[in-house]
């Protein structure tokens, strides 16, 4: 367990000082300074969090959904939270159940240069090669639209999607091109697809992620290269054709059973109403999801075992939701919505930690008028940790997704994202890229906020529907 972590002088002044009001409104009533020092004072020093986080990365490992670490995580889940004395019982969802296999692919030498080995994995849901792999030549695109402009160049040849990631917020573009990139390139007749890895820093790493086929499209084998062989491979078209060989033995076998894991601590004063606290519990097979998710699961597990410590309980039921299958599917959040539909209306808030174990840096809404009056004289305790803001921006979540329709407001503990895609989907996302200090204020920072949601005496305005339903 690492040494504890000192509470600086600055957070023990604030946690003494009443929070503040806007002006000309009453003081608010809700959750005492006491309380605060009690969630983020034990946060911050009893080192917790990161010693749960090592269980789950260290002694569970990978945890695909359908895979014997996913069964393995639910039991150390459920088992954990029974321990910490928190009410907890499984819903059961059918999960895909994809397995990787082998992957290999190689430049193929020519008259001018000799054979190289590229650094590859299969994206998730990935159909197989033949046997003896495909051969076939590159073509090299940076949108769908380059691919249509192509028009018959494509048949037969590998579809090669390179783009320029750098920063986070280059993920979602790229984002796109690897989730749709195979079906896009097979419409026009391609063998095979090939995406530069979506990363912001790379040792030759590749890094894997979800795609989608699109239905009546033939499926085709599909890979992420990494940022070095992407570059490897947009130097040698520059001079001339370029031919690869790709060798993938993935399958996909039928559903398999598993579950979210659900806990709480029920309400003392309005138990029917809910604050979600949500974190995916599924990882990718490659490396041991430390960022992606283990510490999102470990900060809202942490926040359970706080809040239920606390006498008396919070006025409102926060509720855990480990959810299953977030990275190659959404069965989980989507089996959520489908199982609790009914009480829907009286989730008052819903809040996703899937951003990985970074520092936090504030708090952002998804609410309707009035939610930043609601939340923010309480971010004060939060001042010392440097995130006691509200940010730009709109609360979000994979998991939570499926509850837009229900109108349920969603609250975001943003935390510091800017390395997270290093290591993102990787075999690099281990425990030794989590900081325990930035782990522990986060965990500090979503205790409260949550505690925040259940106990203050009103709650968050409900945003509008969105116009259509979400993907």
């Amino acid at each position: 367990m690492p040494a504890a972590l000192p509470l600086s002088a600055a957070l023990l002044c604030l946690l003494s000082a009443p929070p503040r009001s806007p002006a000309k409104a009453a003081a608010p009533s809700g959750p005492s300074p006491q309380v605060a020092e009690q969630l983020i004072g034990v946060a911050l020093t009893d080192g917790h969090a990161y010693a749960r986080l090592a269980e789950l990365t260290d002694g569970i490992g990978p945890r695909l959904s359908g895979s014997e670490g996913a069964d393995a995580a639910v039991r150390w889940a459920k088992r954990s939270l029974e321990a910490d004395g928190v009410k907890v019982w499984l819903e059961p969802v059918k999960v895909p159940h994809w397995v990787r296999g082998e992957g290999s692919a190689r430049v193929l030498a020519s008259d001018t240069r000799r054979e190289q080995k590229l650094a590859v994995l299969a994206l998730g849901g990935s159909v197989a090669t033949p046997p003896e792999g495909l051969s076939a030549e590159v073509v090299e695109v940076r949108s769908f639209e380059e691919v249509a402009a192509l028009g018959d160049k494509v048949k037969g040849k590998v579809v090669f999607f390179n783009h320029s990631m750098a920063e986070t917020k280059d993920y979602g573009p790229a984002a796109g091109l690897r989730t749709r990139g195979a079906s896009v390139a097979a419409k026009a007749g391609a063998v095979g697809m090939l995406i530069r890895s979506l990363a912001t820093a790379s040792l030759r790493t590749p890094h894997t992620g979800a795609l989608r086929y699109d239905e009546g499209v033939p499926a085709i084998p599909a890979a992420a290269v990494s940022v070095e062989d992407g570059e490897l491979l947009h130097r040698l078209l520059a001079s001339g054709p370029v031919k690869v060989e790709l060798k993938l033995t993935c399958q996909t076998l039928p559903d398999a059973d598993s579950f979210n894991v659900v806990a709480e601590v029920k309400g003392r004063e309005k138990p029917r109403e809910v604050v979600l606290l949500g974190a995916h519990l599924d990882s990718w097979d490659v490396g041991t999801g430390a960022h992606d998710d283990g510490a999102g699961v470990t900060m809202v597990m942490e926040t359970a075992r706080l809040l239920a410590r606390l006498k008396p309980a919070p006025r409102r039921t926060v509720r855990v939701v480990l959810f299953m299958n977030e990275e190659n599917g959404l069965r989980g959040g989507r089996a959520y919505a489908e199982a609790h539909a009914a009480e829907l209306g009286e989730h008052v808030a819903a809040l996703e930690m899937d951003s990985g174990g970074g520092k936090p840096l504030g708090v952002v809404l998804r609410a309707g008028p009035g939610g930043d009056a609601l939340v923010k004289p309480w971010l004060r305790p939060l001042e010392a940790l440097g995130a006691g803001v509200l940010l730009p921006g709109e609360a979000s979540g994979a998991d939570i997704s499926p509850l837009m329709p229900a109108r349920v407001p969603f609250v975001g503990v943003r935390v510091d994202s800017s390395r997270y895609f290093d290591v993102h989907h990787s075999e690099a996302d281990t425990l030794d890229k989590v900081d325990p200090k930035d782990l522990a204020h986060s965990t500090a920072a979503l205790a409260w906020v949550s505690y925040v949601l259940a106990e203050v005496p009103g709650v968050l305005p409900r945003p509008e529907a969105p116009a259509a339903p979400h993907p």
